[in-house]
């Protein structure tokens, strides 16, 4: 959000991409390889159920590894580690390094984890790794973590974080900062405020202006975002190149492009009542029709999905990891209990 004095009244309440635990990581998202330093817990928790691994293979998917925060409070030690299993076969999760994440994200070979700075004051840091989970470069960042994501080919990494509030509950009171990151070099490029915006033509220029949850084209200078004013929210197209990007469609949160780039899956505004939370279900937009297609998920869904492949998406419900269909039909499936922040690493 646009408001005199932001940055700086809140750079030393809060100042790296992650929120509330500790850290980000990342399993190369083309190496489905388990990193050699993996533990295994005691009583392992089935990696997918048989319901789910027949979804899976009814949607031609036929190996497929999840990277994802632990959730398993038998083990308080080992919450918020990254692990990851096997989504096509029955088996133990495997816990990868040591740090704490609040969202974690893959892609080409890199990572992006959020995770809390150590020393005084709430202090957040986006790490950037490598496809053996090595930092390479520590990025500080605004904010309670939000959302994470990484281009295709692994050349730019997207974070959102809470500068002020902490939830997508209470619009009007919370502020966004939405940074673009060169993770070869591991500079920020630029915040979403700087790009010029436009809607029905004209340039959106508005004191209330926030941004949110990043997804990236395959060309990887292209990607699409949230952008919220005026109580409501847009999905908007942009270019990295010209810092420019316009609005395509009204109520669109937290969006997530569909491998082949034709569709958006996101979490829509279905209800708003007083003193009561915000309810959000998922849906799919397809880019050429703006047709909008209702998931099959009952639940109220607060998450920026990921997409298996063309036809299913997963994400986090409570603290578990769910698949549903992305045509609307059938029922959503549990994949994955005492997990959540789901990245797909096929």
């Amino acid at each position: 959000m646009r408001r005199p004095g932001r940055t700086h009244a809140f750079a030393g309440l809060v100042a790296v991409c992650a929120a509330g635990a500790a850290l980000y990581l990342l399993v190369a998202s083309r190496a489905p390889q388990v990193a050699p330093a993996a533990t295994t817990h005691a009583t392992p928790l089935v990696s997918s159920t048989r319901e789910a691994r027949r979804l899976l293979a009814a949607a031609g998917i036929a190996h497929a590894r999840l990277v994802f925060r632990d959730l398993d409070r038998r083990n308080p030690s080992d919450w918020g580690r990254i692990a990851t299993a096997s989504l096509t076969a029955p088996g133990p999760r495997r816990l990868l390094g040591s740090e704490r994440c609040e969202r974690v994200y893959v892609e080409a070979g890199r990572g992006l984890c959020l995770a809390k700075s150590a020393g005084l004051g709430t202090l957040y840091k986006a790490e950037i790794m490598d496809a053996r989970f090595r930092v390479v470069h520590s990025v500080a960042v605004g904010g309670i973590p939000s959302r994470a994501r990484i281009s295709p080919d692994g050349r730019y990494g997207a974070t959102t974080t809470f500068v002020a509030g902490h939830s997508y509950n209470t619009p009007g009171k919370f502020s966004t900062q939405t940074l673009l990151i060169d993770l070869t070099r591991g500079k920020v490029i630029t915040n979403l405020e700087r790009f010029r915006v436009t809607l029905d033509g004209h340039r959106v220029d508005r004191p209330d202006v926030n941004f949110w949850g990043v997804t990236f084209a395959r060309s990887s200078n292209r990607f699409y975002a949230t952008m919220a004013s005026g109580h409501k929210t847009y999905l908007i197209q942009g270019e990295i190149g010209s810092r420019t990007a316009r609005v395509l469609h009204e109520n669109v949160e937290c969006p997530s492009l569909s491998p082949d780039g034709t569709r958006i899956a996101y979490k829509k505004l279905v209800a708003v009542t007083p003193g009561s939370p915000r309810i959000w279900h998922l849906h799919v937009l397809d880019l050429r029709t703006m047709h909008d297609t209702a998931l099959a998920e009952p639940d109220a869904i607060d998450d920026q999905v990921e997409w298996l492949g063309n036809r299913l998406v997963v994400y986090a419900g409570g603290e578990e990891v769910r698949v549903v269909r992305a045509d609307g039909t059938g029922r959503p499936v549990r994949l994955m209990a005492a997990a959540d922040s789901p990245a797909v690493a096929s």
